[in-house]
């Protein structure tokens, strides 16, 4: 019963969180769903690691969040959004948009495809952790500048 509040709970602040979104800037919008891709990255990595043990619904509320906030990150680079709020978006966004937008889908894909086969323990994760990382270094190496 735990375990249904608290997917539930994620659920619901993916939810929250995406109605206050709808309502900011695209590049805090984009910011945040970063931050909350990066934050879920974070709770994989210390369980692959080793360095927090195997938990099924922690598994997949990290990978629920960076499911949703990657179906959301394209949309959040309107024309008039390359400057502002310090962003580290490579003009290259704007001017190779099927490649940005077929690098975010890759990671869409590999997200929804380890929620449908949930990884079942440490090495599992590890092995998901490392394909989505290989996604997101290409797209930032191509798409986010270095600060």
């Amino acid at each position: 019963m735990q375990k249904i509040g608290i997917a539930l709970a994620a659920i619901l602040g993916c939810l929250a969180t995406t109605a206050v979104l709808a309502q900011q800037e695209p590049q805090a919008v984009r910011q945040t769903l970063m931050k909350g891709i990066g934050q879920s990255v974070g709770a994989l990595g210390g369980i692959a690691k080793g360095e927090r043990p195997y938990d099924a619904e922690t598994v997949r509320t990290a990978l629920t969040t960076i499911d949703a906030n990657i179906r959301a990150f394209p949309d959040q680079f309107p024309e008039g959004s390359e400057r502002g709020m310090d962003t580290e978006a490579k003009p290259e966004i704007w001017s190779n948009r099927d490649d940005f937008e077929a690098k975010a889908s890759k990671l869409e894909q590999r997200s929804s495809s380890l929620l449908a086969d949930l990884p079942r323990g440490q090495q599992d994760v590890q092995k998901a952790v490392q394909a989505m990382g290989q996604i997101c270094s290409d797209c930032h190496e191509s798409y986010r500048a270095k600060k």
